[in-house]
């Protein structure tokens, strides 16, 4: 089975880096699937998922701030801000932070703007779909 080496890095440390056969991310225009032997690519991501399948049928769930993802013809690069692991998520402290967000929205708070109240609410909502994600593949 042919693969594509996958790279996931965020402005902290790098997350993921290995082979994949399948690597689905959500860009500005909608899903993208990576497959071996995709064509050159380079696109903005926004706040959502990024799904590694690995030759060994294994799918690796990632919830990303938004980002850059870079296809060359044997590697797939994902840049992001900040990175987290599906299975890595503190479902209460996302729901705390979603929650200021949206006070901060509702309520135009001083101590955040506008945009990094959006930022952190996307972030909030993508963590939370990974996590759904997660529960559901556990389920199966």
């Amino acid at each position: 089975m042919a693969t594509i080496r996958c790279d996931i890095v965020s402005a902290e440390a790098e997350i993921f880096h290995g082979e994949a056969t399948l690597v689905v991310a959500t860009g500005e225009q909608g899903e993208l699937g990576i497959a071996p032997r995709h064509a050159p690519l380079i696109t903005r991501l926004k706040p959502g998922k990024v799904v590694v399948t690995q030759a060994n049928g294994e799918v690796l769930d990632f919830a990303i701030s938004g980002g850059i993802l870079e296809v060359q013809p044997q590697v797939v690069t994902v840049l992001a801000d900040t990175v987290v692991r599906a299975q890595d998520i503190d479902e209460a402290a996302v729901r705390a932070a979603m929650e200021e967000a949206e006070r901060a929205l509702a309520h135009k708070d001083p101590k955040m703007s506008a945009e990094e109240a959006q930022s952190q609410l996307a972030m909030s909502l993508a963590q939370l779909s990974a996590l759904e994600r997660l529960r559901k593949n556990l389920k199966h």
